[in-house]
């Protein structure tokens, strides 16, 4: 399976749409790969929340309908990481994956909204529905960011059959080590493959992170980006996943004790 991870620097100078035709540009170029993920709220820019209101959209707005006829026409499925979603006078940071035929199958508006050093969590709702979504290289998991720190999210995905998880993000750079550590912790305590996209630039006065990563069900780095904006491009092999579980069944034994003492 091949997959492909587009860190995407974000610039204030440039607009949404400009954006949008860039790193279209990109995606085009990108014919052939099986899974192309982007990072979170990427086209306004995450720390740019006083463009949120202006730059939202429904769900059956420009930038889904323009990923939707990407991911048709080059074939792959796509995570088009994240937008400002308007649905009936709230705000979600909404996620969206579509199938190689342009569909969109999957939607998560994320849970945890970011409130330190943010006006995220003043702007938007948060979302309450896990999601998960049946692919032909098997059932993922979708995230963003913040997500990362509360693990009971990604447990919750994998008891519904989640064997790959896939994270969007605008993660900044002085937290840069919880997040290679969070990449890493998620995918080994769950024996899953995650992979992640992440922004770079200098944004609102924040260095972003970058450092987008492709970790196998042990725990173990297979790809990575750097601080740079940048195409992380691997194969990995899914059926791992079973093996792995088999091998290893620290799932099949965890104990779940729920009762109070009295």
């Amino acid at each position: 399976m091949k997959i492909a991870s587009i860190q995407v620097e974000i610039k204030d100078s440039e607009s949404k749409n400009d954006r949008i035709d860039r790193v279209e540009s990109m995606i085009d170029q990108l014919k052939g790969q099986d899974l192309i993920i982007l990072p979170e709220t990427w086209a306004t820019g995450y720390f740019s929340f006083d463009r949120y209101m202006d730059e939202s959209e429904e769900i059956n707005g420009d930038f889904v309908q323009r990923f939707s006829s990407k991911a048709r026409e080059i074939h792959s499925y796509l995570f088009a990481g994240s937008f400002i979603e308007r649905n009936n006078g709230k705000y979600y940071n909404t996620s969206v994956l579509f199938s190689p035929e342009g569909k969109l199958i999957g939607t998560y508006r994320k849970m945890h909204l970011f409130q330190y050093g943010s006006k995220e969590g003043q702007i938007l709702t948060r979302g309450n529905e896990i999601t998960v979504v049946d692919t032909d290289f098997g059932i993922v998991g979708l995230s963003t960011c913040y997500d990362l720190r509360f693990p009971e999210l990604y447990r919750a995905e994998v008891d519904l059959g989640a064997e790959m998880l896939l994270v969007t993000s605008a993660w900044p750079h002085r937290r840069l080590e919880h997040w290679k550590l969070f990449n890493a912790v998620r995918a080994l305590e769950n024996q899953c493959f995650l992979i992640s996209s992440n922004c770079v630039g200098t944004t609102q006065d924040v260095l972003l992170g970058g450092h987008s990563q492709v970790v196998d069900p042990w725990g173990i780095v297979v790809a990575s980006g750097g601080e740079e904006e940048t195409v992380i491009k691997t194969e990995i092999d899914p059926t791992q996943i079973a093996s792995i579980r088999d091998v290893f069944p620290n799932l099949k034994h965890r104990v779940i004790n729920r009762q109070k003492n009295v």
